[in-house]
């Protein structure tokens, strides 16, 4: 969502919330102090009747007034320099980067990056290189014959590392991630829900897959080479939890566990979804601008679209800009009547 198709009630909404996700995109300007903030700024907030918003710095400035002291409203251009700065080197590189070294590399303090890192990105630098490394590593192992060969093509110094770094990040093993889920085991059960036939699968580590109107052939087709166990007692407590954040999903579903796997970029829309509250909704493009990506609307679609345990990750509450529902996998009725469960 620009400036140029944003209502001021939208913007007075955003600055309200100090949604730091709007930096750098409009400028609130404050009459009475003759100050311009960025959305975000701490400071006390101003009477409706006093603020009026602006495109940029440069458009306040016309208008008579001074940026803010506190939250340096022109700094958001530069920050976003630094950030892709930083992440150019990091992808570059074939060593991990130290903090500092980044820091030094864009002209900022180490803790004061490190800031301004994690609030366009919504990770540490560290973390950000991590996922990476991690997505790298994936797409080796789909592509690589021996799955030695694909810790070195994704960057790692050897084997020990892989699985120091890895441990509990993919769920399955790296084998059985390299062939088709080869070792893993699977426990599952199609129910019977108030919404129709639900698909649940879970591996040790969590659910890997929910979906309606689904069955065996789904799981076989994401998991050729693992073993599909149906029920199981282990797998009936699990299972239950499910059904209930399905039948009555504003009691929440946090504690729930998943596992579940996708690039850098998808994870981290994942973990957006799941941030939003019961009972609310956010458009594609807000997603889009919560990841750091405010202009990535489309692939933060298309990431919501990727989401292969539906409910628990609440693609659901994605919604288009106009208010629309939008589009959902398992059709519009199933959408609609979860965003209905939510709000009573």
């Amino acid at each position: 969502m620009s400036f140029e198709t944003m209502t001021d009630d939208q913007c007075w909404a955003v600055m309200q919330r100090r949604d730091k996700a709007f930096d750098g995109r409009f400028i609130v300007g404050v009459l009475t102090t003759g100050i311009y903030c960025r959305p975000s700024c701490a400071a006390r907030q101003p009477l409706r009747a006093n603020v009026r918003f602006f495109r940029d710095g440069a458009d306040a400035r016309a208008a008579g007034l001074r940026p803010c002291k506190r939250c340096l409203p022109d700094d958001v251009g530069r920050d976003e320099a630094a950030v892709l700065a930083a992440i150019k080197a990091i992808q570059t590189s074939e060593e991990p980067l130290a903090l500092a070294d980044l820091a030094a590399r864009t002209g900022y303090s180490p803790t004061h990056f490190q800031r301004v890192f994690t609030r366009h990105t919504g990770l540490s630098p560290a973390a950000y290189a991590r996922a990476l490394r991690e997505e790298r590593a994936r797409e080796a192992l789909s592509e690589a014959g021996r799955v030695t060969d694909a810790i070195y093509d994704a960057g790692f110094s050897g084997p020990s590392r892989f699985y120091e770094n890895m441990e509990g990040r993919m769920g399955m093993t790296a084998s059985a991630w390299a062939n088709g889920g080869k070792g893993a085991t699977i426990h599952w059960a199609v129910v019977p829900t108030s919404l129709g036939d639900m698909l649940v699968a879970a591996t040790g580590k969590g659910v890997c897959r929910l979906s309606f109107a689904e069955g065996r052939e789904a799981l076989e087709e994401r998991f050729p080479a693992a073993e599909l166990v149906e029920g199981g007692a282990e797998f009936a407590g699990l299972l239950k939890q499910v059904v209930d954040a399905v039948e009555t999903p504003a009691l929440g579903f946090d504690h729930i566990p998943i596992d579940v796997k996708g690039t850098a970029f998808q994870e981290a829309v994942w973990r957006e979804l799941r941030k939003i509250p019961a009972g609310e909704t956010r458009s594609y493009a807000e997603i889009a601008a919560a990841v750091g990506k405010p202009k990535a609307v489309r692939a933060a679609g298309s990431a919501n679209g990727a989401n292969n345990v539906a409910v628990l990750i609440p693609c659901h509450r994605v919604v288009r800009s106009d208010g629309s529902l939008g589009g959902y996998a398992y059709g519009l009725p199933i959408k609609e009547e979860l965003l209905k469960r939510e709000a009573r």
